[in-house]
């Protein structure tokens, strides 16, 4: 299946999506479309003849849990209202706790490494297994960025991959920035991971910008696309021609010019990795991934498994957003870099999820959400997590100004009841703060 050049479709650049030349399909993050109202400017592509393809971040594939069948259920109707050709994911943990270890459930609100193991990997494989048989179209799963590793991981990333690749067939959604990303903070080498890839598994490869601060790299999304990740798509395009490439811009959306200039780095890079390809050619017979080897069946119940893999998240994800003690062998540093990343993330959704708020608390806003978030975890989701920052600071009686205390104990009423208690409430409280629109 060839994709060609693509682009993540955001609402904010739908418009520019639209006019540019020379893209031919996009993604859109699954979790943010209705299947029964699509946004207009996506039937339009579809209309065009442009693939769209479902990309989710809420499965949480590498977790301990099976797949939730809701979710599962969710991310299938959207492939089949898109008509999509497959659906992605993510090889990553995004909750802990519950049942599993009986103890409270904590979602992190983002994607967390899962560690090289084999009990990991064990768990992982039958979690494909359960969403390939829920999904009506091939599975493609990505490789994450992290801040930090695992003690006594006993694969690398390119054993991992081409073992989970050969003991369940799902494809590979190779992510060239997040392989930056595992360099700069973790010491892995790129091409190492590539060569120890099953190439052939790749269904599309992502590109993406980030920046460094403090000897760490963050995979954000929100910046151009530096010379290093390019060099690392040109490494790959070198060992097979990749069938799509998709740009990545979820924040910091730059003018439609620097857009297409990405995409055309891009395309470029492509072409250069795939000419020293042809030029270094060989036939080696049977050279397929140099993984560590596929087992066929699992060596072990998974159920005993999953228990200790619950037990080692449950106790990694409360040190990030709990405040409990950094678990044993873990860089207590890169550790408190992803707990600071994740509480500034929450700060960040939950500013889009529910706008009223840094309107109605002003510039302290963020202040006010860090203090909160770094020891109350999510509950739910970000819409929840509003709620309950509302209640945190409500409950005290804060803030400290009165009109801010009342605007903001009118935003919760109005919200945490099972319906508005009145029309216009939220739009009273927007006109007073910022001024009758022009």
């Amino acid at each position: 299946m060839r994709l060609g050049t693509g682009i993540g479709w955001r609402p904010e650049i739908a418009d520019a999506v639209e006019a540019m030349a020379g893209i031919d399909w996009v993604e859109v993050v699954a979790e943010n479309v209705c299947p029964g109202h699509l946004p207009h400017s996506l039937l339009r592509l579809r209309e065009r003849g442009v693939t769209v393809v479902p990309h989710g971040v809420s499965l949480g594939l590498g977790g301990a849990d099976r797949p939730d069948t809701g979710r599962l259920a969710a991310l299938a109707e959207r492939a089949e209202v898109l008509g999509s050709p497959l659906v992605t994911e993510h090889i990553a943990f995004v909750r802990a706790g519950g049942a599993l270890t009986a103890s409270p459930g904590l979602e992190a609100g983002h994607l967390l490494p899962v560690p090289r193991t084999r009990d990991a990997l064990d768990v992982l494989c039958e979690n494909v297994r359960i969403a390939q048989d829920a999904l009506p179209v091939p599975l493609a799963l990505e490789n994450i960025a992290a801040l930090f590793a695992w003690p006594g991981e006993e694969l690398t990333e390119g054993q991992f991959l081409s073992e989970l690749v050969e003991r369940t067939g799902v494809r590979l959604l190779i992510d060239v920035a997040n392989l930056h990303t595992n360099h700069v903070n973790r010491g892995e080498d790129p091409a190492e991971a590539l060569a120890a890839l099953p190439v052939e598994a790749i269904a599309y490869v992502h590109v993406a910008g980030g920046f460094e601060r403090d000897g760490v790299w963050h995979d954000s999304h929100a910046h151009p696309v530096p010379r290093p990740v390019l060099d690392i798509l040109s490494d790959l395009a070198g060992r097979v021609a990749p069938p799509g490439v998709l740009l990545e811009r979820d924040e910091n959306f730059p003018e439609p010019a620097e857009l297409e200039s990405e995409l055309a780095a891009i395309r470029e890079a492509v072409a250069i990795g795939r000419a020293r390809g042809r030029a270094a050619e060989r036939t080696a017979a049977g050279g397929a991934g140099g993984g560590a080897g596929g087992v066929g069946v699992l060596a072990r119940p998974v159920a005993g498994v999953r228990e200790r893999l619950g037990v080692a998240q449950t106790a990694v994800l409360s040190a990030l957003v709990a405040g409990t003690p950094v678990p044993e062998g873990f860089d207590r540093v890169r550790m408190g870099v992803q707990a600071r990343a994740l509480a500034a993330k929450r700060a960040g959704v939950v500013a889009k999820v529910a706008p009223e708020l840094p309107v109605i608390l002003g510039a302290g806003y963020r202040e006010a959400f860090l203090e909160y978030a770094r020891r109350r975890p999510m509950r739910g989701g970000y819409r929840q997590d509003a709620l309950d920052f509302a209640g945190h600071l409500l409950k005290p009686g804060r803030p400290g100004d009165a009109r801010a205390r009342r605007d903001l104990r009118e935003w919760w009423l109005d919200r945490a009841g099972p319906a508005p208690r009145k029309r216009g409430v939220l739009g009273r409280v927007l006109r007073r703060r910022t001024g009758p629109s022009s």
